[in-house]
């Protein structure tokens, strides 16, 4: 009998930040792969009501927990309620995040250290909580939203690039510590995609818009959909000995301090 190695059938996957951009366009892979999505926010009930109510659209069995990741009280209560009313948590990604676009010399402290609670300390709460129930029952999978600025520096991001660096290791860690538990620990490192977000600097001549075309080989911004196909394989059997790694979705961009293949 064949295996489906990318089956998530009867799995169970926390994403957190789910309710719009990038998340949601990872838990939609992972739902359309067969698993039970919980949708994560903390912003507000109505738009985790919303993106509940688009998978349950798509055929995807889903469910909402508002609550803050970086509340290491509220992430006990809600992993307890999660797996009492819910199920096991097979699968973990921790992909809430904020960024703070200030020059490091004019950036206050407090700004600092928000930016580093959310992006870095919260996916180690929520994960030491999570895999506490993992490692009873032997198995897991844990995906950390890393970043291009994981690897590189820009201006301006300094508080940022802290964290995403700082995640890249602790996910090193977190795959030394628990592989003999088999919990696979990876992260996911997107590049430059066509989000809400970035629509206003996505516009024809506009500068940034221009050098991420050009700085890009395949000469394009990504697409959500483009994360569905790593988080499947990283939350998958197909994974099973895969442990440590940052896989980079961005067009090719950290293989090359070039211009696209046809340009000068």
């Amino acid at each position: 009998m064949s295996v489906n190695l990318f089956d998530l059938s009867g799995k169970i996957a926390l994403v957190t930040g789910s309710t719009h951009g990038l998340g949601m366009a990872m838990a939609k892979g992972l739902g359309m792969a067969g698993a039970t999505i919980i949708v994560n926010g903390n912003s507000s009930q109505e738009k985790i009501d919303k993106a509940v109510a688009e998978h349950k659209a798509n055929g995807i069995n889903a469910v909402g927990y508002k609550f803050n990741v970086a509340n290491e009280e509220a992430v006990i209560e809600a992993i307890a309620k999660i797996e009492k009313e819910v199920g096991p948590i097979d699968i973990l990604i921790n992909n809430a995040g904020i960024i703070k676009r200030t020059p490091l010399l004019e950036m206050e402290v407090s700004d600092f250290t928000e930016v580093i609670n959310l992006d870095l300390v919260s996916p180690f709460i929520v994960s030491k909580h999570v895999v506490k129930h993992m490692v009873k029952r032997q198995h897991g999978k844990i995906i950390n939203i890393c970043s291009m600025m994981s690897e590189l520096g820009r201006s301006k991001v300094g508080a940022y690039a802290a964290a995403k660096g700082g995640l890249k290791m602790l996910t090193k860690n977190m795959a030394t510590e628990w592989a003999r538990y088999n919990i696979q620990v990876n992260g996911i490192g997107p590049g430059y995609f066509a989000t809400t977000q970035t629509a206003p600097i996505r516009t024809d001549g506009h500068p940034f818009n221009d050098f991420i075309i050009n700085r890009t080989p395949a000469a394009k911004w990504g697409d959500p959909d483009d994360l569905a196909g790593a988080a499947i394989f990283l939350s998958s059997k197909a994974s099973d000995f895969v442990n440590g790694h940052v896989v980079y979705v961005d067009g090719g961009i950290l293989a090359t301090i070039g211009k696209p293949s046809n340009e000068n």
